[in-house]
């Protein structure tokens, strides 16, 4: 029941999301708006592959999308590094 779900409902509206994002992430008027896009987009990722982990019984795609959490987590905190030093000066 959770497979049929996951296939035809959960995945095509998550892909759905990244496509507004991207959206987003090509029209934003400010560099905020374009990087709060790319870690939205970055964190359907992260639900797409949790929901494909579950939907094909893969948990080791549950370590892939971890990782690439923290990845986009180290990416956030550099990208408001950036903005702080940019300010400050």
């Amino acid at each position: 029941m959770i497979n049929a779900a996951a296939m035809y409902f959960f995945l095509p509206m998550m892909v759905l999301a990244v496509v507004i994002s991207f959206i987003r992430l090509v029209r934003g008027p400010s560099l905020p708006d374009r990087v709060v896009a790319l870690d939205l987009m970055t964190t359907l990722g992260i639900a797409v592959i949790a929901v494909y982990a579950m939907a094909f019984n893969q948990p080791i795609f549950i370590d892939i999308a971890v990782v690439v959490a923290l990845i986009s987590f180290l990416g956030t905190i550099a990208f408001a590094y950036y903005v702080y030093r940019r300010v400050d000066q």
